[in-house]
């Protein structure tokens, strides 16, 4: 299962109502790179695939997540942060065994 904080929630949806074509849902996924080894991304998909696993998190707006970066992601909580010093996504992973300092990538 995979959280979202109500201010994550909220920025999610605020993104997808201003997409120009309505999107099938929130891809969040997780790829090889940044400074720890693995990092998450987030885009949004106008198609589902076969194989996705899908969260609904209300509004009629799903979160989609492939079969590989399922297991990585298993109750993983992400926020999302609009302050002076740092704006966007944060994610809190309990299967990390080490991130770096920005929070955008970790080891598992």
């Amino acid at each position: 299962m995979i959280n979202l904080t109500p201010a994550a929630s909220k920025a999610i949806n605020r993104f997808i109502k201003g997409a120009e074509t309505p999107p099938a849902g929130l891809r969040i996924f997780v790829s090889g790179g940044g400074c720890s080894g693995l990092q998450y991304g987030l885009r949004m998909e106008t198609t589902k695939g076969e194989d996705d696993f899908e969260f609904d998190i209300g509004d009629g707006v799903l979160l989609l997540v492939d079969p590989m970066s399922r297991p990585m992601l298993e109750g993983l909580t992400v926020d999302f942060v609009d302050s002076l010093t740092q704006t966007g996504f944060k994610f809190n992973n309990p299967n990390a065994t080490g991130s770096c300092a920005c929070g955008s990538s970790f080891s598992a």
